[in-house]
């Protein structure tokens, strides 16, 4: 059953929709490990998950958290790299592109993610996207980096080719305005 918690988990939701056993996925901010894990369900023993950090902390936990769920290391591969860089790792077209914005919740809040390599991600991002496959940005605009990749992510969606993709915008009306937003790219079939 579909819950409406919050912008991280309905991304989430959706995304494992989009996704079949045997396909190819990318968590592009594996951060604890949470998403990569549901990924890596999602696509099952025959699929790949690619997920990219750039700190070694990040992966660690990631690690530790797809050990205690059984889940083998030939189904993952964790890359010590930006997501900006996700065309030198991903071999081949992705089914779903999942992207957590902001910092590493256990970790240094000065370390979070910057509009120029978001911005180069999601356009690699993009380019990885297999027919009918869905990007999903989860962005927090609460801190002032946050906030500038808003606006940035905003005017990227609103730009690009309708006859490509479909790109949503979504946030929680009874929630704060600085609380997170969602966008959900689609490339057309």
């Amino acid at each position: 059953m579909l819950l409406l918690r919050n912008a991280r988990y309905l991304s989430r939701d959706l995304l494992e929709g989009f996704l079949r056993p045997g396909d190819a996925a990318v968590d592009a901010t594996a951060g604890n490990g949470h998403d990569t894990l549901a990924l890596c369900q999602a696509v099952g023993p025959a699929g790949r998950v690619f997920a990219f950090d750039i700190q070694q902390d990040a992966l660690d936990a990631t690690r530790a958290l797809l050990a205690e769920n059984h889940v083998l290391d030939e189904r993952v591969r964790l890359i010590l790299d930006s997501h900006a860089n996700l065309e030198r790792h991903v071999d081949r077209p992705v089914r779903c592109v999942l992207f957590n914005l902001g910092w590493l919740p256990t970790g240094d809040h000065r370390l979070t993610t910057r509009t120029p390599s978001t911005l180069a991600a999601v356009g690699a991002a993009l380019r990885l996207l297999a027919p009918g496959g869905a990007l999903s940005i989860c962005c927090y605009p609460g801190h002032e980096e946050g906030a500038r990749e808003l606006a940035a992510l905003q005017d990227w969606a609103a730009g690009l080719d309708i006859r490509q993709f479909n790109a949503l915008e979504a946030r929680f009306a009874n929630q704060r305005e600085d609380s997170p937003k969602l966008f959900l790219i689609q490339r057309a079939p």
